[in-house]
């Protein structure tokens, strides 16, 4: 079964949030779109794989989980 047309993107969005923390401003900067067919913000809202505290937007397990599924594995963060 192949996957659907908007799991690469969406890959590339989870993959992105992944690299380090990003405010709701660094997402609407970088992923605004008035375009429907690329929802990939709202998108990662409602499937639950990324979550905004109020400040820090994050991956959730269930983001992690996919951009494994798809070969796209998270960067592992660095020790502080």
């Amino acid at each position: 079964m192949t996957e659907p047309d908007g799991t690469l993107l969406m890959a590339q969005f989870l993959r992105w949030v992944a690299e380090r923390p990003r405010t709701y401003t660094d997402v609407m900067d970088a992923w605004r779109t008035s375009c429907p067919r690329q929802s990939v913000w709202e998108d990662a809202q409602l499937g639950g794989l990324v979550e905004f505290d109020g400040e820090v937007v994050t991956l959730t397990a269930h983001g992690a989980a996919m951009l494994v599924r798809v070969g796209r594995t998270p960067p592992i963060a660095p020790d502080v």
